[in-house]
């Protein structure tokens, strides 16, 4: 079962971006580059397919490099987008951004035509900061936690370039359940969605075949690939003194050690997923989403004839 998250002020948020969406000229989708499948809203484009789309896959300087290239060369070959990593706390990379908005709507610009952005992403993902360093000013406020931000603003960052800011939006229903995984490591989900010690024990159960060196290096351990993931979380617990009475481990202690070192970069340059490992998670993902729905529809049939029985007695 995938982890949800679906605050009511989201469903505020969706219908927002509906309404705005007609007239915006370039949407800009804030990614986290350590998840770049997983933090694409599937909503979002459906919303806003239509429109020329800038990717901007943040936290890159906390992403696995070669990983990152990868997802670039995905985004890149979808026409009518383009994909660009970045640090966004750093003004001098985030300038470049109204450049390639005019690129991909080379017919907005000047009073007549003023460019129109609509800015959107998952929570925590670094939209705020992204903002803040494009206008040189402090217009959102920021912070490492899910939902800062509850209202859409609009931002002048020249007379004819104008943006809007919108609140982190997930989707109703996370059919990939390694991406609900994903999105709470990495703070996107309220911390009351989920439990730390099964998204820490997902997470080190990737890091121990994708990343065993970056495990080893940072809690002083060996042979991870060949442990289990609980035998990894108490062999953290311990090394680092998460103990409870009569040496049981505080495997709650240990996961939020894991989860808050993997989403300050303290465990190294880490990209959960690949273009191709987010394509066969999403193929499943639907396969069994199609399979539920069947399901419900064949109970629904079902009830039909009973209630026509009844009406008929």
């Amino acid at each position: 079962m995938a982890i949800q998250w679906f605050p009511g002020h989201m469903n505020l948020t969706r219908k927002a971006i509906a309404e705005r969406i007609k007239d915006i000229d370039v949407v800009i989708e804030v990614l986290d580059a350590r998840l770049p499948g997983s933090s694409a809203n599937p909503l979002l484009a459906e919303m806003t397919g239509h429109k020329p789309t800038l990717k901007i896959l943040n936290k890159q300087d906390m992403a696995d490099a070669a990983r990152t290239q990868l997802w670039l060369d995905h985004y890149n070959a979808i026409p009518g987008t383009r994909a660009l990593a970045l640090q966004a706390s750093n003004a001098a990379a985030v300038q470049p951004l109204a450049a390639q908005c005019h690129a991909l709507a080379p017919g907005r610009g000047g009073l007549a035509k003023p460019m129109r952005v609509l800015i959107c992403g998952v929570p925590n993902v670094g939209k705020s900061t992204l903002i803040n360093a494009l206008s040189n000013k402090r217009h959102a406020k920021t912070g490492d936690e899910a939902g800062v931000t509850k209202l859409e603003q609009r931002i002048t960052l020249a007379d004819d370039f104008y943006l809007y800011d919108t609140p982190g939006l997930l989707w109703p229903r996370i059919i990939v359940a390694q991406s609900g995984y994903n999105l709470a490591a990495s703070g996107a989900i309220g911390r009351n969605a989920y439990d730390e010690e099964l998204v820490a024990l997902e997470l080190l159960d990737y890091l121990r075949r994708d990343y065993p060196a970056s495990l080893e290096a940072r809690y002083k351990l060996s042979g991870v690939a060949a442990m289990k993931d609980e035998e990894v979380l108490e062999s953290v617990g311990r090394q680092r003194g998460a103990l409870l009475g009569k040496g049981k481990i505080n495997t709650q202690k240990a996961a939020e050690i894991v989860i808050t070192e993997f989403r300050a970069a303290t465990l190294g340059r880490i990209t959960l997923e690949t273009p191709q490992e987010f394509a066969q998670w999403l193929a499943a993902g639907q396969q069994l989403d199609a399979e539920r729905l069947a399901r419900k529809e064949a109970r629904s049939a079902k009830k039909v004839p009973q209630r026509q029985m009844q009406e008929n007695q």
